[in-house]
């Protein structure tokens, strides 16, 4: 069965269906149309640019052929005109023209044209240019709808981003709560704290209780990895070693009705090992330093469950590394800490940090590390820092010296006792 001239002429039937023929000579109009017409196309006529403007506004078409020589405006300022009328669709614009020289082609082909066909028209030609306008169109089509597929999908993820955004900061405000005072004096002594989360939400936790009569718990926590689950991790821990709800703190041992003793901190880890390592799906571990001290005598009571080394730095500059490593807690089902004890002096300054500070990557590469961070704290004090104001000093100079200071690699975090160092004046 011979194929009709229609079914045969587009390899896209669908991509080119309006054509709009322009040219100032009827005679061309009617031939060129004719041939259109047959070959199934709606065709929109025009003697002229701004009549053929008019049509494209109205109806803008697949494909345009337009005449080069034209009086008034010619085919290369209408090609102009056309391309700057904003368009759903992409048209293709052939010229009729007698012109082949280069330099002529070049204009045309500035002027926005696609493609060229000599005068007079011959019909296998131009259904031939036609033919290739076709799969340009149909290409574009393809194109500009998987564009706005993508914009679309884009957009969705924008509002989902923008939601997410807003829950990260509301869960900020959330975890903030979580150290309600930043600093707090226990008569002549005085304990600040530091968090700065590397995100929205950060996985380390800093704080202090007492049961009264010059006791005080005070704790520097880092949950593994970071993030949302790093944080739901540190809103539970947070829980465990409350300073507003005694009864829920592990650290606390109820022996009166309205009486709390201080449980030895060796016992503390292993009740907070032992929860962790109890709730179902929790992979995190924690590192923790934390000391039960006596205000009134100086005497305390340290365990370091795989946290950084805390900074004792003495009132005539001396500066010890306490601790002696132990496992994280919530790695092990069961595992006992050795409990190190210390007693402190007035003046003396006691700080419990995180390896936010210590493997901060700094601009020569290297990382702070642990004496970098005593030179640090030095410094700071040196420089009349006392309280929170000392420890937002030690963050300035740790991020002045930052390799990238306005990319926090990890949370950090601080808890500062300053032993008998508050005077009335």
């Amino acid at each position: 069965m011979q194929a009709s001239a229609t079914d045969e002429f587009l390899i896209e039937p669908d991509a080119v269906r309006r054509v709009l023929l322009v040219d100032d000579s009827r005679l061309q109009l009617k031939i060129v149309s004719a041939m259109l017409l047959r070959w199934g196309f709606e065709v929109f006529q025009a003697e002229s640019g701004p009549e053929a403007l008019e049509i494209c506004a109205r109806t803008p078409p697949d494909l345009v052929l337009s005449d080069w020589m034209m009086p008034g405006m010619d085919g290369l300022e209408f090609c102009r005109r056309f391309r700057e009328m904003r368009a759903e669709t992409y048209g293709y614009f052939i010229l009729l023209t007698s012109k082949s020289e280069k330099g002529e082609v070049a204009q045309g082909l500035d002027a926005g044209a696609d493609d060229f066909l000599t005068k007079p028209v011959n019909s296998h030609e131009l259904r031939a240019r036609i033919n290739a306008g076709a799969r340009v169109v149909s290409m574009e089509r393809q194109l500009s709808e998987k564009n706005r597929q993508i914009s679309e999908a884009f957009s969705e993820l924008k509002t989902i981003h923008e939601a997410i955004d807003n829950d990260l900061k509301q869960a900020r405000k959330i975890q903030q709560a979580l150290v309600p005072e930043r600093v707090r004096l226990f008569g002549t002594s005085r304990v600040s704290l530091l968090l700065q989360p590397c995100g929205h939400v950060g996985g380390d936790l800093v704080g202090m209780f007492t049961p009264g009569f010059d006791r005080m718990g005070l704790y520097s926590i880092d949950v593994s990895g970071h993030g949302i689950t790093s944080a739901m991790v540190t809103a539970r821990v947070a829980g465990y070693m409350s300073s507003t709800f005694p009864d829920q703190n592990i650290a606390l041992d109820k022996r009166f009705d309205n009486y709390y003793a201080m449980r030895n901190p060796t016992e503390t880890g292993r009740l907070l090992n032992e929860r962790l390592s109890a709730d179902p799906g929790v992979e995190e571990y924690l590192t923790m330093a934390y000391v039960a001290a006596d205000l009134k005598s100086g005497k305390m009571r340290l365990i370091q469950a795989g946290h950084p080394p805390p900074i004792l730095l003495r009132a005539d500059g001396t500066v010890e590394f306490l601790g002696n490593g132990g496992l994280p807690i919530g790695l092990v089902d069961e595992v006992t800490y050795e409990q190190v004890n210390f007693t402190m002096s007035s003046g003396d300054r006691l700080l419990l940090y995180s390896d936010g500070f210590t493997e901060a990557v700094m601009k020569d590469g290297s990382m702070l590390g642990e004496e970098g961070l005593a030179r640090i704290f030095g410094l700071s004090v040196q420089n009349g820092g006392e309280g929170p104001e000392l420890l937002q000093d030690m963050f300035w100079r740790l991020t002045a010296d930052m390799k990238n200071a306005d990319f926090l690699g990890d949370d950090v975090s601080a808890a500062l006792l300053e032993f008998d160092a508050v005077h009335e004046t």
